[in-house]
């Protein structure tokens, strides 16, 4: 059996798929544009990420290096303090000081010649 075509039918698809394949482009067009709006979204999300992570690491910095510098500072104030009464008690009193100072240099020795030396195993 022949089928019947109408030619109107024909027609009016021919125009229905014609309008489907321009509704198909503008579709891949926007999607394209889409693809392209999230792709600059995620470009300045990471951008912005970045800056925040660079502000973070200079302000770690400064903190560090301004701890550093009081640390330094204390150190230096704290040995100028300790220097002063030092050389105070050392004035006061030289002969217990040579004898201080000779006997930590004794000590000195003493662990030092231990430390560099193994004990010897005793022969059976």
């Amino acid at each position: 059996m022949a089928e019947y075509s109408n030619p109107n039918g024909t027609k009016n698809e021919r125009a229905h798929l014609s309008t489907l394949r321009a509704e198909i482009e503008t579709l891949g067009t926007d999607i394209k544009t889409l693809a392209g709006d999230v792709e600059g979204i995620a470009d300045a999300r990471v951008h912005d990420a970045l800056h925040k992570a660079e502000d973070v690491a200079r302000r770690a910095y400064r903190y560090a290096e301004d701890t550093a510098t009081q640390a330094s500072n204390d150190v230096e104030a704290w040995t100028d303090s300790n220097l002063k009464s030092a050389r105070s008690s050392i004035r006061s009193q030289p002969i217990a000081a040579l004898a201080l100072a000779a006997g930590a240099g004794a000590l000195t020795g003493v662990i030092l010649g231990l430390v560099g030396h193994k004990p010897k195993k005793a022969k059976v």
